[in-house]
């Protein structure tokens, strides 16, 4: 059976499976935000998933979710110029979200604090500068709510509408402006949406949460 080695440890692997999901798959931890396994083109958005993966002898450094796993490779997901780039990275992404855990619906739940807990890090950036925008919440929909403040842009929502056939939800603008929404920004309620609630699952954060999570957190 072909097979690398991880870490120092040899894993039997399913050739041009994604590096991430062998890993995650072996009992590996590589953080992540944007990978979703279906997806035939990897997102690779959070920049979270870096590893260093050795071939022939040669380095180089690649994003666990696009990467696909070859027999013979040794990849190395601890090293301190991978940890050095999560945590830069993690802080980017952090002084654009809205922290607010302790009155959070997914605040048991959330990557995030995975992520922090990994890291060593505090979820409050210590070197930028928060610049989060005050986004409206949309609350219209009977069973879920959005909050764009929360959102962390790992496009997952938008990949489960659009793969259901649905698209109610889009990206708009480019960038660091990207963001989540519905077409010119009307209700949710009035999308058509059939409440299947598949964003409200693959949503790592408290952007897209079930009311009744809210109403069991103010409880």
């Amino acid at each position: 059976m072909p097979s690398v080695i991880i870490d120092g440890q040899e894993i039997t692997i399913n050739l041009g499976e994604k590096i991430l999901w062998t890993a995650l798959g072996s009992g590996v931890y590589i953080p992540h935000l944007c990978a979703i396994r279906e997806a035939d083109l990897p997102f690779g958005g959070c920049r979270l998933c870096f590893v260093e993966v050795e071939v022939d002898g040669k380095r180089e450094m690649v994003a666990s979710c696009s990467e696909p796993i070859k027999a013979g490779m040794k990849i190395y997901t601890d090293t301190e110029k991978i940890t050095r780039l999560r945590k830069m990275a993690f802080e980017l992404i952090m002084s654009d979200h809205h922290i607010d855990c302790k009155n959070c619906a997914k605040r048991k739940e959330c990557e995030l604090i995975k992520i922090a807990s990994f890291l060593k890090m505090k979820l409050q950036p210590k070197r930028l500068r928060s610049i989060a925008r005050d986004f409206p919440i949309d609350d219209s929909h009977p069973l879920f709510t959005y909050d764009p403040r929360k959102c962390v842009k790992c496009g997952k929502c938008v990949w489960m509408c659009h793969q259901l056939e649905r698209s109610f939800l889009d990206f708009e603008n480019r960038g660091f402006e990207m963001i989540p929404a519905t077409f010119d920004h009307i209700p949710l309620s009035s999308t058509g949406c059939d409440s299947c609630l598949e964003c409200v699952r693959v949503c790592p954060t408290g952007a897209l949460y079930l009311k009744e999570m809210g109403d069991a957190k103010d409880g």
